[in-house]
């Protein structure tokens, strides 16, 4: 998958697209999603041009990739989600549903989440 420079992300980047800010830095921007899957659903995101987490881990500075891991870590913690838990997922790729070819990090919390896969078939 190539980077599409038009994706939503992109443009909310780019201040075409409004949203519902939750965190900004130099490098990371999180907004609440738009269609939220649980009652807390943020959307972690760099401010670069990455497709993917192994994009982003191979080609992002070692400041980027600090400020995004910390920014989801305090996102979570600012929330309130630290004690009863929350759950960070990205999509990669068809298979894994990934909708926005801007890598994302999730960030869902404030229900019980449940197991995230079911355990395979013995």
């Amino acid at each position: 998958m190539s980077y599409d420079p038009n994706n939503i992300f992109a443009k909310i980047l780019r201040g075409e697209i409004p949203c519902s800010k939750v965190y900004e830095d130099e490098h990371v921007l999180a907004f609440n999603d738009i269609n939220p899957q649980t009652p807390t659903h943020v959307l972690v995101i760099p401010k670069g041009a990455y497709v993917s987490f192994a994009d982003f881990s191979a080609e992002a500075s070692p400041e980027e990739v600090a400020a995004f891991v910390r920014a989801a870590g305090k996102i979570a913690k600012d929330l309130g989600h630290e004690e009863d838990g929350y759950r960070v997922l990205a999509n990669t790729g068809p298979d894994a549903h990934q909708e926005v070819p801007h890598f994302h990090l999730h960030i869902f919390a404030g229900k019980d989440l449940g197991r995230m896969i079911k355990p395979a078939d013995k």
